[in-house]
């Protein structure tokens, strides 16, 4: 802090400035706090905005990251709920879904209620026959593989099959402001005691020589909305590492996250804790930049 202890009115950007800067980045400290640690030393706001990405950009550059990419795709369009003037409900079409909880970054939302009983039982009936041990997406070649990191058991439903789907998927769309046909299909997934899903990314890997083929259909993933059909005993949280979160699967409720990138700076790094007791079955709606 004593790089910048006194007022500052120009963009002029010393070079311990900058050392602070990065040091305070690199050690994890959030871009608000360190807006918050410049403006109490004297900088204007917008000055000291111009001065972090400023420095943070050349930095990244300097590290040879394509921060003008990363900029374009950080402004993409992305699934978001309506949730101005901070409601406490969404009209999502055919029901009231409570908003539970809101995080910046990651960008989350917690909904409470978005399923009935009713529905996670018929979710659960019409998947069970189906399920089998679950495969994850393989980026080398496109397709899919075993993976111990993922010890689930799961199915897809197509897009539309059943009236129930249908309609669970027009709510999803009224809820996040995204075409349903920008959706894959749900899939459904049954957790035994013990299983899980190690902390992972849903967006596919750019620099993997099969997101070619993966996104040459409906683009890039850019949203995630998990459903939770039945909670166990104990066990089985949905975690974001990066952010400290961890949301238990309460039957009925969901959690939405969305990542306009396909970077770790989204914070979207996830994952299914280990079931300690009972079975935990979800289902998943991933979503596209375009119609998939």
């Amino acid at each position: 802090m004593a790089a910048f202890t006194s007022a500052s009115t120009s963009a002029s950007i010393t070079p311990e400035l900058r050392q602070w800067i990065i040091a305070q980045a690199e050690a994890g400290c959030e871009l608000p706090a360190l807006l918050q640690a410049m403006r109490a030393a004297g900088w204007a706001e917008d000055v000291a905005v111009a001065a972090l990405e400023q420095t943070l950009a050349e930095h990244l550059r300097d590290q040879g990251v394509a921060v003008d990419t990363l900029i374009a795709e950080a402004s993409r369009p992305v699934p978001e709920p309506d949730l101005r003037g901070e409601p406490t409900w969404i009209d999502a079409g055919d029901r009231r879904v409570a908003v539970l909880t809101t995080v910046a970054l990651p960008r989350l939302v917690v909904f409470g209620g978005f399923l009935s009983d009713d529905e996670c039982e018929q979710l659960k009936a019409e998947a069970a026959p189906r399920l089998k041990r679950s495969m994850t997406v393989d980026t080398r070649t496109g397709g899919e593989e075993l993976n111990d990191d993922r010890t689930s058991a799961g199915m897809f439903f197509t897009r539309g099959e059943s009236p129930l789907i249908a309609r669970i998927e027009a709510r999803i769309a009224r809820l996040l402001n995204w075409p349903v046909e920008h959706g894959e299909g749900i899939q459904v997934l049954r957790y035994c005691s013990g299983a899980e899903y190690k902390p992972h990314y849903d967006y596919f890997d750019p620099a993997a020589p099969g997101t070619a083929r993966l996104t040459e259909h409906g683009g890039q993933r850019v949203g995630t909305l998990v459903m939770y059909l039945d909670e166990p005993l104990r066990g089985g949280a949905t975690t974001f590492p990066d952010a400290g979160i961890a949301v238990a699967p309460r039957r009925g409720n969901a959690v939405f996250f969305s990542y306009p990138m396909p970077h770790p700076a989204t914070r979207t790094l996830h994952g299914g804790a280990p079931v300690l007791e009972g079975e935990k079955w979800i289902a998943t709606k991933w979503l596209r930049e375009r119609p998939y």
